[in-house]
């Protein structure tokens, strides 16, 4: 199976096993898209482009206030979260959740996430 399909099917069990995310995507720190199950009305080059400038943004902030190294990029909206963690090296998981979602469930299935990520990468 090649490995961008291996990746597709990573994030769909992540999405089939956490009724709260409801997208998905594996971004290169570039900025480029690299495996997605965004909803067809989103457009995947201007969310890769704005994932990979907030983590650029939030690894400048990181840095200047002397927090180490950025783990995590979290945006709280009315209609819910947008979260971001680091997954393989120069890789960031992306995933979209509705304003229910209980984030400490939504992190750990990320951390599984990234764990079989690394695996394919």
């Amino acid at each position: 199976m090649a490995r961008v399909q291996e990746l597709n099917n990573i994030l769909r069990a992540l999405q089939s096993g956490t009724p709260d995310i409801e997208a998905s995507a594996l971004i290169s720190e570039d900025g480029l898209m690299i495996a997605s199950a965004l909803p067809q009305h989103i457009e995947e080059m201007r969310v890769a482009g704005m994932s990979s400038t907030l983590l650029s943004l939030g690894t400048r902030a990181a840095t200047e206030l002397e927090r180490g190294d950025v783990q995590q990029v979290l945006i709280r909206g009315d209609q819910g979260y947008t979260v971001m963690v680091r997954a393989a090296p120069g890789t960031v998981l992306l995933v979209l959740t509705s304003a229910e979602a209980k984030l400490g469930l939504i992190f750990l299935d990320m951390g599984r996430a990234v764990k079989e990520i690394c695996k394919v990468i």
